[in-house]
């Protein structure tokens, strides 16, 4: 048992100091060689409509004005069409002829998976070189030399990284020198010009520099010589080894703090049992060394902490009464060595479940145990992780219920910013001592989480949200346990900060994600993880007219979880034209869906939802309205048409505006809007795409007679995608919806006996339950072949997807059938019928 013991006792800038306890990456300003002129004002013109539509932005968060936008209908589209768009005359000699009429083309997504545009550098040889389009990418495959191009595309510049993403062949080198530049300090990588053996010219400044003479060392063959040799030349994506410069103090160890919510809520939901067994099966996998340390807080109306001593046969628990003042018990062993005290932690997981179930206290003091764990970690740093059920109510941070559930549908959504800037101001406290703060969300009420999410989104935190979690709903409890899984065994990495540089004439104006922006250009990490996404939007200082490319390179400086100092490298290059029938054409329309989503987010919350659903439509109709004149077509032509590469923006657009984050009139729960909100801001690309538009597919080749899952040529056989309708689906066939962390498979009526029997071992569709959440391995081909399909999907996500059998008869066919995004609905048009409402405002 547990011994207890009784004690009775937005304002913060978003530019904060330009120091950094763990070091830094570079130079906290733009450095331009002394022939360099400063930027004329001119340059600074940015895209007018677009930013008309979106908002003038600055720092890393959206502050504009609301604009004017068309009047909403009642299908939640705009009544009358935007000003026409001032355009330059149409260019001669188009660049390609891959346009697309998409009124005469409704279906256009292809069977197999998007693939991004390819990147053609100047020099052919430098494309196989290029970075990972996983790992980063940019809204344009081409950059226009000037502003005054980029505002004639009325397409957005921007990019979208995933620095710390899982790679299977990262080159790690360890070195006495890193070779940097010595004025704007980018890091050396395959895009730089070697002027002999013994200089190389930046390609983001274009200095001059010296080459260490270790650096004609090739580490490979161990012989001196060509420098090009060198794997910072031969990879865009590089990790360094830091030497001790790059470290203000020794890299701090491994120190995971948990959090956990034992209100009366948290025991109805009985999520303490799925996360105290779940964190004693993998406490030997958690990331860390020998000096790896945990602890465990629990609070409700009390904060209740827990001594692991070795002084101690069983855990020791103290209660702290007065939450309004709070204090730390015990000056030592409330976080104990892990290997040292693993008995002990197991004890204590093994009874906190059961220790609160008759504590009847229906509040939660959030605040306050977040107040305790900053005093606990400040000296270290480390990672506190958060499990909520209900609404903090109770002393510090304490919030009021702001949703009134009967207007869950109402097109204008109040309460989408926080309601008091506590967790934010206690968020940027912890970022400054290296703390990152995560959180799930087990909610069966409302938490108010657009006010409780500032500690993470401020702190370098992630977020995960369950609604309407029970213990007694299996589907749940599996994906509890799979994200959970994932978070603790995932590679992460400590007290980081991230640097992203441009080519001189560009510079980033606007940070998305999870992070604190600690300088104009530096952001930080105090956690950095594997599934964390980030984005920038572009602009211009001045014109690109003497160059022929434009570099991106994002430096991320972390601890790996074995007190090792890191450096991982990544640069993008991307050639330059004056083409704007080239720039048309170089369009990545998921990269671009992206970007405008984070946009998107913040226009929610700093203007309104309307004027963000506005802006999606606007931007659509501006970019196609430039591409019409630049195809030379006639006012009055009924043809709506594209480049091929932007083929897929207006689905993607329309999916968006269906989506929990940005829809009208269908009700949603506030929590469950705002936590979509936070994923646009924080998922990586390819996630993020999935997550707005998801895979469908269909399974009958899968069960051919024969099939092995395999073609001839020995690659794995891939069902073909489906457009999301349910035009689709056929009582004779199965069906696969793959939306991320969850998978429906949607079985026909009319689906062969046979095939059910093979599967799931059911004589026909008639006997599948209702609920089916239960995918068996059987020894039989057709079993085989389709769990081989969903490996192969799993592969590519962050954990495996949990699998729910709908058969077509079932009460959560409905389940399937709203993600069905090309349809119409009572309160939003069919795909085509927006493809025809944007061809009538297209002027």
């Amino acid at each position: 048992m547990i011994n207890s013991q009784a004690q009775t006792t937005m304002g913060q800038p978003l530019n904060g100091p330009t120091t950094t306890n763990v070091g830094t990456v570079g130079p906290t300003s733009k450095v331009y060689p002394m022939q360099q002129q400063p930027p004329s004002h001119s340059q600074h013109a940015q895209n007018s409509n677009f930013v008309q539509h979106w908002g003038a932005t600055n720092g890393n968060s959206t502050t504009s004005s609301r604009t004017s936008s068309p009047a909403l209908g009642s299908n939640g589209m705009p009544n009358t069409a935007p000003p026409p768009s001032q355009l330059a005359p149409p260019l001669s000699g188009l660049w390609g002829t891959n346009a697309i009429d998409l009124l005469q083309n409704r279906h256009i997504l292809p069977t197999d998976r998007v693939t991004p545009p390819a990147i053609h550098l100047v020099n052919p040889m430098q494309n196989s070189v290029n970075c990972n389009p996983d790992i980063f990418r940019c809204t344009l495959t081409k950059i226009p030399e000037t502003a005054a191009l980029l505002q004639k595309s009325r397409l957005p510049l921007g990019l979208l990284i995933h620095p710390f993403r899982d790679l299977n062949n990262l080159p790690v080198i360890s070195c006495n020198t890193i070779v940097r530049c010595k004025s704007c300090r980018t890091y050396i990588n395959p895009f730089v010009f070697f002027s002999d053996s013994k200089k190389w010219q930046c390609n983001l400044c274009y200095r001059t520099n010296d080459l260490p003479e270790e650096f004609q060392y090739d580490p490979v063959t161990k012989t001196y010589g060509d420098p090009s040799r060198r794997p910072e030349i031969k990879s865009s994506t590089i990790e360094f080894i830091a030497p001790s410069e790059y470290m203000l103090r020794p890299p701090q160890p491994a120190i995971y703090l948990f959090l956990l919510d034992v209100s009366s809520l948290a025991q109805q939901s009985g999520y303490l049992h799925t996360v105290c067994n779940t964190l004693m099966e993998h406490l030997d996998t958690l990331p860390g060394d020998a000096r790896t340390q945990v602890g465990f807080i629990a609070f409700n109306s009390a904060i209740h902490f827990y001594n692991i001593s070795e002084e101690y046969n069983q855990p020791h628990e103290v209660t702290v009464l007065d939450v309004d003042d709070v204090f730390l018990p015990y000056p030592d062993n409330l976080l104990v060595n892990l290997k040292e005290c693993k008995e002990l932690i197991k004890d204590l997981l093994k009874q906190l479940p059961k220790r609160f179930e008759h504590t009847h206290d229906t509040h939660s003091a959030l605040g306050a145990a977040l107040q305790v764990a900053y005093k606990l970690m400040s000296a270290s740093g480390g990672r506190v992780t958060v499990f909520q059920t209900c609404l903090p109510n109770h002393g510090p941070g304490a919030l009021q219920s702001r949703e009134d559930p009967n207007n869950r549908s109402s097109k204008e959504v109040a309460h989408l910013g926080p309601a008091t800037d506590f967790y934010k101001r206690l968020a940027l406290e912890c970022s400054g001592q290296q703390i990152a703060v995560d959180l799930f969300l087990l909610n069966s009420q409302y938490c108010d989480l657009a006010t409780i999410s500032g500690i993470s989104k401020f702190s370098g935190g992630c977020m995960h949200h369950i609604p309407l979690y029970s213990e007694s709903k299996p589907q749940l409890v599996k994906t509890l346990r799979k994200s959970l899984e994932r978070y603790l065994t995932r590679k992460i990495g400590f007290e980081a900060v991230m640097r992203v540089r441009c080519t001189r004439g560009l510079t980033i104006h606007t940070f998305h994600g999870n992070f604190f922006v600690r300088s104009t250009d530096l952001l930080s990490l105090p956690n950095v993880n594997p599934d964390a996404g980030f984005g920038m939007q572009i602009t211009y200082e001045e014109s690109l007219t003497k160059v022929k490319t434009v570099c991106f390179q994002a430096a991320l400086l972390y601890t790996s979880s074995k007190a090792e100092r890191r450096i991982r490298v990544h640069t993008l290059c991307i050639p330059v034209t004056e083409s704007l029938s080239e720039v048309m054409h170089s369009a990545d329309s998921q990269c671009i869906v992206g970007l405008l989503s984070k946009m998107a987010v913040d226009r929610s919350v700093t203007s309104s939802l309307s004027d963000a659903r506005d802006a999606f439509i606007n931007t659509t109709i501006d970019i196609i309205s430039a591409y019409r004149l630049v195809q030379n077509l006639a006012q009055t032509s009924s043809k709506l048409m594209v480049p091929e590469n932007l083929r897929l923006l207006p689905l993607y657009i329309l999916a968006l505006l269906k989506h929990p984050a940005f829809r009208t009139g269908t009700s949603t729960r506030l929590d469950d809007r705002v936590f979509a909100m936070c994923e646009m801001k924080s998922l990586p690309l390819d996630q993020l795409v999935r997550y707005i538009y998801p895979d469908f597919y269909v399974l009958d080749c899968l069960f051919v007679t024969g099939s092995s899952g395999y073609i001839d040529d020995g690659h794995k056989l891939e069902p073909p995608r489906l457009q999301l309708s349910a035009e689709k689906l056929d009582s004779r066939s199965m069906f696969l919806l793959d939306c991320g962390p969850y998978m429906y498979i949607y079985i026909g009526s009319n689906v062969a006996s046979s095939i059910v029997q093979d599967i799931l071992g059911y004589n026909s569709v008639a006997e599948i339950p209702d609920f089916c959440i239960e995918l068996p391995a059987r020894q039989t081909e057709a079993s085989q072949t389709l769990l081989n399909f969903l490996e192969m999907l799993n592969e590519e996500k962050p954990y495996s997807s949990y699998v729910q059998v709908i058969r077509d008869t079932s009460q959560f066919r409905s389940m399937l059938v709203e993600k069905f995004v090309d349809d119409r609905n009572p309160n939003s048009l069919s795909y085509y019928e927006f493809l025809q409402h944007l061809s009538t405002q297209i002027k």
